[in-house]
């Protein structure tokens, strides 16, 4: 071989060796960028004005030091900081203003465990698709797998639970960043997002520099490379740092049926002379306002079941809202529409769904979309969109076209005669202490029209999931499929500031049963045992009491003045005393035969 080749191709490899490591330790983009050594300017700045240009309101947290310079950025800026007492609670609360707002929600917490101490709470945002960015502080660049405090591998942890996770590595990266993960988190079918900022991009230079320059600088070859190394790096994570850059929101894809699937459902729906929407929490997504959903679903006059945040979707008594008998409505059923319902285990796999129905299946997410169809249930039109917007243009379409009147009627008729079996149920006397049923129906009928019902619990909710009616549109919080509980807290935090002027501050009715009855139920008659299901009435009015709030003991002799205490407790509401009953509940076999696993 040529000498000369030789010497070209070792010139050519250490040449590309040389720009690759230029272009690693910043040398090439340091060139044309200035670092500015005198800025008192941080990193956490870049966050909040990003925040800022995005509409975001409130930042949720529980404070490190970490992410203090974030904090103390947004708070400059006019956007709120809360502080909690647990991450998970931080998270909780950013959960319920992305579903309330239509925003994004966003928590920040300290490394390490702040983080860990999220994952339950970034979980649940993900099972309920809620658009939500998580912050996390991290230990310093050159720190990382070397022993800092609170460093572990943050990214992996959060990889399988968010739609997009990054770790900020120089300064002039967060506004582009925090940019991509905002329009991610919206994106498709909505989630959680996380970035990761190490504290040496969230500190100003002159406190960075302190930090990380060498105490006992060596005169030896290998300490000058050494000392050369960390100025460099210092001056590389700073570079560019200020230059002015756009803060607006980038576009957001939102997936829509074509014009061929939308006419594909017009010529079923016009067709069916039964058919049936199952509305899940997908159909309250931007960019569809839910009033807009409300007037679409009125307009096609075809009997619902909401589910998850779609409830209250047609106010308090629609005659197209169907509480009761939703397994006898499938089976009789000609067509189903599933507006982002999936056919999970709240569907029985799909197994509910008539084999002889016309199936409509509309979801953000394909592998929702599609979920159990290779066992169970099979559609007749799979569109992957956007359910509010997709009813929109179906209601247009066959503007003039009504479902069938007595179909919705006999539902009714159907349904009057389940809610009076559950009205006399009401009545029945317990062994001890209040009857549940009864309860609700009481607190439901004093609900008052703005009221946002957050529900957190076992077997008291899932009672009231069947008596209690939101009174609008996005006035029901559960945590979603994964059935979270400890979510009330948070939930109710975020509501309040979302929507100050609900009966949200805060009234919390305690269901005391003294045990884990979901899970009783089923485990004594099978298993013989109520080993670790067994709880005390504890006093929970004395704890609200202790929180500077006002509690309520109400008990067996209690029941013929409950509602003059629940409108005591309205009233105090109103006057800004956050207030819990805790409400003494006995034994009833209302929801026999229900699952807990």
């Amino acid at each position: 071989m040529d000498i000369s080749v030789v010497l070209g191709c070792s010139l050519g490899a250490v040449l590309g060796v040389v720009i690759l490591a230029s272009y690693k330790l910043g040398l090439l983009y340091q060139l044309f960028h200035k670092t500015e050594t005198q800025s008192p300017r941080h990193g956490g700045e870049s966050v909040a004005e990003v925040l800022r240009a995005h509409g975001v309101k409130f930042v949720f947290t529980l404070v490190g030091g970490h992410i203090s310079p974030i904090l103390v950025a947004c708070e400059k800026l006019g956007i709120r900081i809360v502080d909690t007492r647990h991450e998970a609670t931080a998270v909780f609360a950013a959960d319920a203003v992305a579903r309330l707002s239509g925003t994004v929600g966003v928590a920040a917490v300290t490394a390490g465990p702040g983080l860990t101490n999220t994952v339950t709470a970034v979980k649940n945002a993900q099972m309920a698709e809620s658009p939500l960015l998580l912050i996390g502080g991290a230990a310093a660049t050159l720190l990382q797998g070397r022993g800092a405090l609170q460093d572990i591998d943050q990214i992996s942890l959060f990889k399988p639970l968010c739609k997009f996770c990054a770790s900020v590595r120089t300064v002039r990266e967060i506004v582009p960043t925090v940019r991509k993960a905002l329009a991610i988190a919206q994106s498709g079918t909505p989630g959680p997002v996380f970035i990761e900022f190490p504290i040496d991009t969230l500190y100003p230079y002159h406190v960075v520099e302190k930090e990380s320059a060498p105490k006992n600088t060596s005169k030896s070859l290998f300490g000058k490379i050494m000392a050369w190394y960390l100025q460099n790096h210092l001056s590389n994570l700073f570079a560019g740092a200020w230059e002015t850059c756009d803060l607006s929101p980038l576009p957001v894809y939102i997936p829509h049926a074509t014009e061929d699937e939308v006419q594909r459902c017009v010529e079923l729906v016009s067709r069916a002379r039964k058919p049936v929407i199952l509305l899940g929490s997908q159909a309250t997504l931007p960019p569809t306002p839910a009033d807009d959903v409300r007037k679409a679903l009125e307009s096609l006059g075809i009997p619902c079941f909401l589910g998850g945040m779609s409830r209250g979707m047609l106010g308090k008594n629609s005659p197209l809202h169907i509480r009761q008998n939703r397994r006898d409505a499938l089976k009789e059923a000609d067509l189903v529409l599933l507006a982002g319902t999936v056919c999970d285990f709240r569907l029985s796999y799909g197994r509910v769904l008539n084999r002889r129905s016309k199936i409509i299946a509309v979801n953000r997410d394909r592998s929702q979309l599609l979920k159990n169809s290779d066992m169970f249930w099979k559609p007749t039109v799979a569109i992957q969109g956007d359910a509010g917007s997709f009813l929109l243009r179906l209601s247009k379409d066959l503007k003039g076209h009504r479902c069938p009147e007595e179909w919705p009627r006999s539902l009714k008729e159907g349904e009057a005669i389940k809610e009076k079996a559950n009205r006399a149920k009401a009545d029945e006397k317990t062994e001890r202490h209040l009857n549940p049923i009864s309860v609700l129906h009481r607190v439901d009928e004093l609900l008052a029209e703005d009221s946002i019902i957050v529900a957190d619990g076992g077997d008291f909710v899932g009672s009231a999931a069947y008596i209690m009616r939101p009174r609008g549109p996005i006035r029901w919080l559960d945590p979603g499929a994964f059935g979270t509980l400890g979510v009330g807290g948070g939930f109710a935090l975020g509501a309040k500031l979302c929507r100050p002027e609900s009966e949200t501050p805060v009234i919390a009715l305690v269901g005391n049963d003294a045990c884990w009855s979901q899970i009783s139920r089923e485990q004594v008659p099978m298993l013989g045992s109520n080993v670790a299901c067994g709880l005390a009435f504890t006093d929970y009015h004395i704890v609200a009491d202790g929180y500077g709030g006002k509690g309520y003991l109400i008990g067996r002799e209690d029941e013929s003045r409950l509602d003059d205490i629940i409108k005591k407790a309205q009233k105090e509401c109103r006057e800004g005393k956050a207030i819990l009953l805790n409400v003494l509940i006995g034994k009833t076999n209302f929801r026999d035969g229900s699952i807990s696993v």
